[in-house]
């Protein structure tokens, strides 16, 4: 016969291997989305500046506008565009 302190134990480690699991998988879910975003507004912003250069319009690359780029993604790239028109 089995006893409750086995069946309990037994509850508890997979409640323990799920919130571990859990907690594994939330923020690699996080950083593939960033690691997207990022990837899409850095695209966009080389064509941008590819297909600017047609136009006489190209957009900055230095530190600043590459953190907005891969911290926002394509919004990122929309903002860098709006102070870029701006200032």
């Amino acid at each position: 016969m089995i006893s409750w302190e086995l069946i309990v134990a037994f509850a508890l480690g997979l409640t323990l291997l799920y919130l571990i699991g859990w907690l594994l998988l939330v923020p690699m879910r996080l950083m593939w989305r960033l690691m997207a975003g990022s990837l899409l507004g850095a695209l966009a912003l080389m064509i941008i500046n590819r297909f600017g250069a047609l136009l006489n319009y190209s957009l900055p690359l230095n530190p600043l506008s590459a953190l907005a780029v891969g911290a926002l993604g394509l919004p990122g790239v929309a903002l860098i565009a709006a102070l870029n028109a701006i200032l």
